[in-house]
């Protein structure tokens, strides 16, 4: 899969169970990351495309609300069924789409979309209400509803798996979705449409429209959708969320980060220098959870970094589609020209470029990791999120230090901490801001453990059952077995 032949959609948005097209839309060429070359081109859907998708999107979910959860689960889970026997190809086409190592998306796309199509399948015959006891013999019930039409709002990162992510609860719980990928990505999602359809899914029920932020504007403010769902920037979400509140609708704000990994003397070091690789390398540091400012214990510091750089020597950068590689280029030119302002400012502001940060002299958007020390608090590359392979060692020494200082930023998604001593681990993971944490480990993510932020890293959380809160709604019904006594 290296030709436009074979990455060219049928059409540009699928709706009401079907490819569909409308020139008209602003064209949208993607491009393959790791080569600069034009693999398709999509539309941007028009007005008549969104009015579409909106009106298909709700005729759909009433008759799929309808069903049993069993009946909604089942489809679900043959969904997952069908993306895990076309995995491999998939996988080609988001790592043609992202420019991710064909050795990544294999094991952390398609399969993570399957497990969250599986996992919310297997949970929506069990979405019921509760029996409430009251004094006198009186009694209420709840029951769990729908909200009816969900927008999901993607990023570039993850395309397949964002679109499961928001798609498997959305669904589970009785929604339709229109779904629009980043205008960067625009081609993985429309497989996850034709799957649910195979499954056995309603047309119309889950909708894919393209486009950029005024699309995204578009579906964000119609009185006909009840919940918005974002995975993307601080700016971007700012703006969702407050077009959503205009129109008081439900959200999951998703959106980055500057976590903290802390680093403690004790750790294990070839355990701290993996959860910092992955933390901070993995997809090209393109992931809003990474550990981007690593805090390491004086003691550690040096040989921390000696290890990292010997680590660092195993990086194969090359074509993406070769399985040896295990690096890959950046999503764009432009988002590679805003990580090398980050590196010239962090050696402008005084950091030491230990290693990296070098443009690779072959065709596409690829830079050499970079690592930096002496990093401080105050650095822009240490405060503001780059999303890229940029990597802040940190010094500290005591533990209410460090702990202070992870804190003292205005994100909240992720935190790490390393140390072999758990009380301490506990200790301190307890105190630090975040909603998605991590022990002696970095960036894992099953389906069935929630995934937030809090702060500025937005609000509301993927996954786990705790998903199921931000895709239906508790009615409660109060039952008075006796009369009803007024005073007049």
């Amino acid at each position: 899969m290296t030709n436009s032949s074979q990455t060219q959609p049928e059409a540009s948005h699928f709706i009401g169970g079907t490819y569909v097209e409308d020139t008209a839309g602003a064209l949208i060429e993607v491009i393959h990351p790791a080569s600069g070359a034009v693999i398709a081109t999509v539309h941007a859907a028009t007005d008549a495309v969104i009015e579409r998708a909106i009106t298909s999107a709700r005729a759909a979910q009433r008759d799929w609300a309808a069903l049993s959860g069993m009946e909604r689960g089942r489809v679900l889970r043959r969904a997952a069924d069908i993306m895990r026997e076309r995995n491999r190809e998939l996988s080609e086409l988001e790592t043609m789409d992202t420019g991710k190592p064909l050795q990544e998306t294999l094991v952390a796309d398609a399969t993570s979309g399957a497990d969250a199509l599986e996992y919310f399948g297997g949970l929506a015959g069990s979405l019921n209400g509760e029996h409430i006891a009251l004094p006198g013999g009186d009694w209420a019930y709840t029951t769990r509803a729908p909200l009816g039409l969900c927008v999901g709002l993607g990023a570039w990162n993850y395309p397949t798996q964002i679109a499961c992510w928001k798609a498997a609860p959305a669904l589970a719980c009785g929604n339709a979705m229109v779904f629009k990928p980043s205008e960067e990505t625009p081609l993985c999602a429309l497989k996850v449409a034709e799957i649910l359809i195979e499954a056995g899914a309603p047309a119309g029920l889950f909708n894919v429209v393209q486009g950029a932020g005024s699309v995204g504007a578009a579906l964000s403010t119609d009185a006909r959708v009840d919940k918005v769902s974002l995975t993307g920037s601080v700016p971007t979400g700012r703006k969702v969320y407050a077009a959503a509140a205009d129109g008081m609708k439900h959200v999951t704000m998703e959106m980055g980060g500057k976590s903290p990994m802390v680093v403690f003397d004790d750790a294990d070091l070839e355990d701290a220098v993996s959860g910092a690789i992955m933390g901070n390398f993995y997809s090209s540091g393109q992931v809003c959870s990474n550990g981007t400012r690593v805090f390491v214990q004086r003691g550690l510091r040096d040989a921390f970094l000696e290890r990292l750089s010997a680590r660092l020597d195993g990086v194969v950068i090359g074509d993406p589609m070769d399985e040896g590689t295990n690096f890959g280029p950046l999503i764009s030119a432009g988002q590679l020209e805003i990580v090398e302002g980050y590196i010239a400012k962090g050696v402008a502001e005084g950091a030491r470029l230990v290693q990296g940060g070098q443009r690779v002299n072959r065709e596409g958007y690829f830079l050499t990791p970079a690592v930096f020390a002496d990093v401080r608090d105050e650095m822009t590359i240490a405060r503001e999120e780059i999303f890229g392979p940029v990597m802040c060692v940190l010094d500290f020494d005591a533990e209410d230090e460090v702990i202070a200082r992870a804190n003292d930023t205005q994100f909240g998604l992720s935190a790490g901490v390393f140390t072999r001593d758990i009380a301490r681990a506990h200790r301190v993971i307890g105190q630090l801001e975040a909603g998605s944490c991590f022990i002696n480990s970095y960036n894992d993510a099953p389906v069935q453990v929630p995934f937030g932020g809090v702060k500025m890293s937005g609000v509301g959380r993927e996954n786990g059952t705790a998903a199921i809160e931000h895709y239906s709604q508790t009615k409660a019904v109060y039952v008075r077995m006796g009369h009803v006594e007024a005073p007049f």
